[in-house]
């Protein structure tokens, strides 16, 4: 029996304002597709008409304007085709209560039977996934690609796509240990390496022989000493009682 698919959707979304209590809207929802933890190269992109200005702050972060929108469908013309993407898929989202909460609030609009994305999908969510692996710790998506050698060299503004693209590789560097095993290897290896260099010295040195100064040597030492004393005015360490 062919084994089963694992389909998941790295989703991430931009808004025009923070809260949804202000009525505020998508603008843009970016999907990438994963098979069995690879991905496939499949992706949902798609700017959205919000049919209201977005918030300073929001512009600032994403920096899609106001007027850039004016001519996007409306999110209830790509709702059909958002839904059909995602369904039956696990949905990886970090912080995905933001995103929920948004998706949600736009389908609530729309008065659909299945008007809520937990209808169709589960959900994955990686910000907390990564908080249980690293308290204490920041945990945003820029922190996260440091912590795992991510490439995020373009993201000098947050855009859905990329910020999807981008979490994607943090979720399969998270997930699959890549960083532990190379860790683990490295100092696995340092370990080996650290006991054959002690073998091999132990190995070279062998049993320190000593060897015994004769009744010549002793003699000719003394007056060494001794020389060295009436140079010094008596003040040869050596002969000190």
């Amino acid at each position: 029996m062919a084994k089963q698919k694992t389909r998941q959707i790295v989703l991430d979304t931009e808004t025009t304002g923070l809260s949804t209590a202000d009525d505020h809207r998508i603008i843009e929802i970016g999907c990438v597709e994963l098979i069995n933890r690879r991905l496939t190269g499949e992706t949902f992109h798609q700017y959205i008409n919000p049919e209201r200005e977005s918030d300073a702050g929001a512009l600032e972060v994403h920096g899609i304007t106001n007027e850039s929108l004016l001519n996007k469908p409306k999110f209830a013309e790509i709702a059909d085709d958002f839904m059909r993407f995602i369904d039956g898929a696990e949905l990886i989202i970090h912080n995905a209560p933001f995103d929920l909460g948004f998706l949600n609030h736009e389908l609530a609009k729309l008065k659909i039977k299945k008007q809520r994305v937990q209808d169709v999908s589960t959900i994955l969510d990686t910000l907390k996934l990564a908080r249980d692996k690293h308290p204490g710790q920041k945990n945003n998506l820029d922190a996260l690609c440091r912590r795992y050698d991510v490439d995020n060299s373009n993201r000098e503004l947050h855009g859905a796509l990329l910020d999807a693209e981008i979490l994607a590789d943090v979720y399969l560097a998270m997930t699959g240990g890549q960083v532990s095993l190379l860790l683990a290897a490295t100092e696995s290896e340092d370990n080996r390496n650290s006991n054959a260099t002690k073998a091999i010295k132990a190995k070279k040195r062998g049993t320190l022989r000593v060897i015994k100064a004769n009744n010549d040597e002793i003699t000719a030492h003394n007056e060494n000493l001794q020389q060295l004393n009436d140079v010094s005015g008596g003040q040869c360490v050596w002969l000190r009682e």
